[in-house]
């Protein structure tokens, strides 16, 4: 069982919301509403500066702002993000089931790697990719085979779950099964039945239904 991180495990958009109104007022901003905020978490530090600031800034300057996002965010990584609930419950299923589980995020690994161990997932991950882990990051499947590699487990003998759509992607990609979490952040523009997953759930706890039903 391999899962996006952002949206998917864990609950960041408070922190990350935290973190982009912290930027915004630094820089004589408005801060923006939470539920503004929250469908834009998965699509990373780059798209939470330009929904704050507007796409006018350039580049150069948007990346400026990004750095900076990401210096107040990992000043305040774990004050609000917790595991989605029912994740704690499904991987303790999972595991008396003889499922180990792992984690493929596009978060940089200095922010990844601290975030998980704060979060203290029992049991914990037999492995973790981030974004600069390899090459290439999703919806590329490079991340996802180094996962099945470090986990020992062959890409068809995996189900990933993610809530953006790139990662059902890369899944796909990998020969992996895929699932949408509709309970992450996910924008209204946005249409998971286009994707092209395997199943899509409302609540953790569904992924063991899911297998149940298709294992």
């Amino acid at each position: 069982m391999l899962f996006d991180l952002d949206g998917t495990l864990a609950d960041t958009a408070p922190d990350m919301a935290q973190a982009l109104n912290l930027l915004l007022k630094e820089k004589d901003y408005q801060p923006l509403p939470f539920d503004t905020i929250r469908p834009w978490v998965s699509h990373g530090g780059l798209a939470l500066v330009r929904l704050g600031f507007g796409e006018e800034r350039g580049d150069v300057k948007l990346e400026n702002l990004r750095q900076r996002f990401l210096e107040i965010y990992a000043e305040n990584l774990c004050r609000e993000t917790r595991l989605f609930p029912g994740i704690p419950q499904l991987l303790a299923i999972l595991s008396k089931n003889g499922f180990n589980w792992g984690v493929v995020t596009n978060k940089p690994g200095y922010l990844t790697e601290p975030l998980v161990a704060q979060l203290t997932i029992q049991p914990p991950p037999a492995c973790i990719v981030s974004g600069d882990t390899t090459t290439n990051r999703k919806p590329h499947p490079e991340p996802m085979l180094l996962a099945c590699n470090q986990a020992g487990s062959d890409p068809h003998e995996c189900l990933y779950v993610g809530d953006a759509e790139r990662d059902i992607h890369a899944g796909k990609q990998a020969g992996m099964k895929t699932l949408v979490a509709l309970f992450g952040y996910i924008t209204d523009s946005e249409d998971p039945e286009t994707w092209g997953a395997d199943g899509m759930i409302r609540a953790p706890m569904e992924v063991f239904d899911w297998l149940k039903q298709h294992a």
